[in-house]
């Protein structure tokens, strides 16, 4: 009994330790000195909730039954703290701006304020912390046990001590955390009692390590040989199981109540999380680094089948070393309070904020400002939720039996928690995530958690039937809830946790795609998304008729007196008005209400608010949020309305260039044949007429006359089409070489109408011209551009069907260029030729082919030799082409 006896005397001193430090930190809070209670070394050791009876006494059972897998749970915490910019930088923010009060007022805000998933999310946070509670009495009722066997094995002696802790543990955490309402629900003595905690588990670890290293090993190198030798020399990694715990663990450390409470709610500043980032994992690798030398000693010390969940307590004891025993016992008791009064002031936030005080505004509907007291219908609520709270984790402990390893009621816990993270990252990246979406998610996760992992934790037979595990409900083999689908893992903690989440995200996004979001809903994601800016706030009130006197009232009740008209006085000031009572403006009312959000919860002061004011509006910032939104959008459509437009253009370009280019195969085809026949015509006539010279007998002198003539007409018809080929490879390669001379251009059509005209056949076409327009000086190729026009002339002379051939020469200057157009009075050119006449092997006509088709190829190369452009006029009565030249040319080719 003197055990049992020292063991309470010592827990009675410690709790009174943290007592008095839990009340000097709020002495000095009251007294204006808080600028220490919120140094970023106090705020990064109160994380140390992290570390609870699991990682103080599981670590070391975990690593004895499953070797390193225990790391998983520090590392997911590690990288949420190294990648604190992305996510934690934004959450406290989001906080500070919203005046939050707990993970399950972070969601009903931003899901439109909605009091519905602020209670699913309480609800979910209640129940899936009970295990974790339980975990921690389990913990504590165990190591009482190593200390004083005889007295507490008894028959439900271990149940007592249980009940003991958790109803000391409600007194400790019903002083200090519901002491008052502070307007930031910041709780300035339990941190600190907190932080005092995190250095006693961490010394009382590092002692006992240092013990078993230095004091049973001989050392560093004889501890790792001893580690080699065990079977946790050759361990390996269970890849799938170990990315599933580290999911785990950083997916608990974000929703967590307790951890959201220090890590948000907590926060004063970005200096605090700059500081935590590198230091807290820095206190995990401490609480980690004698785990493994501690459970290989255990296992070779201590008898077969002892707990290795108490090897902190029995290797000490095994030794005598009672002080150091005592002292881990300190460091493990340590863990378990910090963590069960810490969960305890978040869940009884929740749980008065979002379904207590929504119950009774509805019972006192029309009466906020009457009667009743607000502030102590919160108080007791909160008081009787920490006492109900710890109450469910006593009964989790005596149904599951108490005999379940501490790392797994602890998975069991974090699985649980995790279902709010679709919620939590889609509401605060995702504009387009809906309440609907928010609710059918949780819900969805929340009842596959509980089916396949929290209820069968109790054992077959305890909740669910013994038959369910075999055959499933109604013998429906593919609801097993260890085999759900049909689909059964090796692992059963991988099992729920693959189901629960998968299906809870599916949900979420499903369901947020397929509905609309309210304006309140909108107007909050817009500044949950783009919350990087520390002084972006919520939406204002419209200018209200209420009376500061009611608003007084209700301040009064949910604040208190003092604080109240303290607040309602400062406001006045700032407003410059007589008196204590400010005017109800927007902007105060903004502020009243974010005041009252930080001790009720903003879904309800929104309420109580809007019970008085009756209206709200949106400030300018929201509004611009959402035009920000909606521009995005409308310019995403735009984008992709162009890009539609652009493919259909190129769609219809390249249809275009295939049909054209199907024409020019076609010509190409007829251009081949054209040159043989016109290459071979000339060839065969000189041919035939020589052999009549050479052959022939009694030729007469004129006979031989003729056929020479014939010869050498022929000869020169084919020179001219070798000629033209020739000239037009030249010019597509470049290699011409233009002879710049100075002109008019009245001389040069002068010289172009006389040869293309020079034959009989030319005078069946009559040439108008103003001679006046063509008094221009030209500094260019003559030559060559008489080519050109020669080349048009004859085919206006050749291809122009009217009664009364008419060929029309217009000289113009438009800005700097100088335009000749010829246009004949024919039926011009058919509309599918026009793109391709300019081509190699194009004709104008193939009724009147008298070509190779060369010439219009041969003229656009030359005119762009000499820096201008000929095309041809579609919108004229007949064939209209016009050559465009620039006055003052600057020519490619020297």
């Amino acid at each position: 009994m003197s055990t049992l006896n020292m063991l309470a005397v010592i827990s009675v001193a410690y709790v009174a330790l943290l007592f008095s430090v839990a009340f000097f930190a709020e002495r000095a809070a009251l007294r204006g000195r808080e600028r220490w209670l919120r140094a970023p070394l106090v705020y990064t050791l109160s994380l140390s909730i992290y570390c609870t009876a699991w990682t103080f006494y599981g670590a070391v059972g975990s690593a004895a039954r499953n070797g390193f897998e225990y790391l998983t749970i520090y590392l997911g915490p590690s990288l949420v703290m190294l990648g604190w910019w992305w996510i934690l930088r934004k959450l406290v923010r989001i906080g500070r701006n919203q005046r939050i009060t707990s993970i399950a007022d972070l969601i009903s805000s931003r899901y439109g304020k909605s009091n519905l998933l602020g209670i699913g999310v309480t609800i979910l946070a209640v129940v899936g912390t009970t295990p974790y509670i339980a975990l921690q009495l389990q913990s504590v009722t165990l190591s009482v046990e190593v200390f004083a066997p005889t007295q507490v094995g008894a028959e439900g002696a271990p149940g007592l001590t249980a009940l003991w802790v958790a109803a000391g543990l409600a007194v400790f955490t019903v002083i200090f955390g519901t002491r008052n309402l502070d307007a930031n629900e910041r709780h300035h003595g339990v941190v600190m009692a907190i932080a005092v905690e995190a250095v006693v588990k961490l010394t009382a670890l590092l002692a006992l390590g240092v013990f078993v290293v230095w004091g049973l090993s001989d050392g560093v190198s004889a501890t790792l040989a001893r580690i080699d030798a065990s079977p946790l020399g050759s361990w390996s990694v269970d890849n799938a199981r170990w990315a599933g715990i580290m999911l785990l663990s950083a997916a608990a450390f974000l929703c967590l109540p307790r951890m959201f409470q220090v890590l948000v709610v907590e926060n004063d500043n970005d200096a605090q999380l700059r500081m935590a980032a590198w230091a807290f994992p820095l206190y995990l690798m401490g609480m980690s680094l004698f785990v493994v030398p501690i459970a290989v000693t255990g296992l070779d010390l201590l008898p077969p089948g002892s707990n290795p969940d108490l090897f902190v307590l029995t290797i000490p004891l095994s030794q005598g070393q009672e002080g150091l025993a005592m002292l881990s016992f300190l460091g493990g008791f340590s863990s378990a309070t910090s963590m069960v009064i810490v969960a305890a002031i978040a869940l009884s936030t929740m749980v008065s904020n979002h379904i207590v005080m929504p119950v009774w505004l509805r019972l006192r509907v029309g009466s906020a400002s009457v009667s009743g007291d607000v502030r102590h219908v919160v108080l007791v609520s909160r008081r009787i939720s920490i006492a109900g709270v710890l109450l469910l984790g006593y009964l989790y402990y005596a149904l599951s039996g108490g005999q379940t390893e501490l790392a797994a009621i602890g998975l069991v816990s974090f699985t649980g928690v995790a279902q709010v993270l679709p919620a939590l990252l889609g509401g605060i990246f995702w504009r387009g995530a809906t309440r609907i979406g928010a609710l059918a998610g949780l819900t969805a996760g929340f009842g596959i958690w509980l089916y396949t992992l929290y209820l069968p934790s109790f054992g077959p037979g305890t909740v669910l039937p013994d038959a369910w595990f075999v055959t499933g409900p109604f013998n429906i083999a593919a609801l097993r809830p260890e085999a759900l689908f049909g689909i059964g893992f090796d692992d059963k903690l991988l099992h729920s946790m693959f189901w629960s989440l998968l299906l809870n995200a599916l949900t979420f996004v499903a369901a947020s795609l397929m509905s609309e979001a309210s304006p309140l809903e909108r107007l909050q994601g817009a500044q949950f998304v783009s919350a990087q800016q520390a002084g972006a706030g919520p939406r204002s009130w419209l200018q209200s008729t209420a009376e500061s006197e009611d608003l007084m009232v209700m301040t009064q009740r949910i604040l208190g007196a003092q604080e109240a008209q303290a607040l309602f006085l400062r406001e006045a000031r700032a407003q410059g008005v007589e008196g204590d009572l400010p005017a109800p403006t927007p902007e105060f009312l903004q502020r009243l209400e974010r005041e009252l959000g930080g001790s009720v919860g903003a879904a309800t002061a929104h309420a109580m608010v809007g019970q008085i004011v009756g209206g709200a509006m949106v400030s300018v910032e929201d509004l611009m949020a959402v035009a920000d939104e909606t521009a995005q959008m409308m310019e995403y459509s735009a984008r992709l309305e162009a890009q539609s437009q652009e493919l259909t253009r190129t769609a219809g370009e390249l249809r275009r260039a295939n049909e054209k280019l199907t024409r020019l195969s076609v010509q190409k085809d007829a251009f081949l044949s054209q040159i043989s026949h016109e290459l071979r015509t000339p060839m065969s006539s000189i041919r035939a007429f020589s052999e009549i010279l050479r052959d022939a007998q009694g030729l007469t002198r004129s006979e031989q006359n003729r056929y020479a003539s014939i010869m050498h007409d022929e000869a020169l018809r084919l020179t001219r089409l070798l000629d033209d080929l020739l000239d037009l490879s030249v010019l597509e390669n470049g290699q011409v070489s233009l002879n710049l001379t100075e002109g008019r251009l009245e001389d040069v059509l002068d010289r172009a109408v006389s040869a293309a005209l020079a034959d009989e056949a030319g005078s069946g076409i009559r040439v108008v011209r103003r001679r006046v327009n063509e008094q221009v000086f030209l500094s260019t190729d003559v030559e060559r551009l008489a080519q050109v026009f020669i080349n048009l002339i004859a085919n206006a002379r050749k291809y122009c069907d009217a009664d009364e051939p008419e060929l029309r020469i217009v000289v113009t200057e438009a800005r700097n260029d100088l335009l000749v157009d010829f246009i004949d009075n024919g039926s011009g050119v058919a509309p599918e030729a026009q793109d391709v006449i300019f081509e190699k092997f194009a004709r104008v006509s193939d009724q009147k082919a008298g070509g190779a088709g060369l010439g219009l190829a041969i003229s656009r190369q030359i005119v762009a030799r000499l820096g201008g452009e000929i095309s041809y006029l579609p919108d004229r009565d007949g064939a209209a082409f016009r050559v465009s030249l620039p006055l003052r040319q600057i020519l490619a080719a020297q």
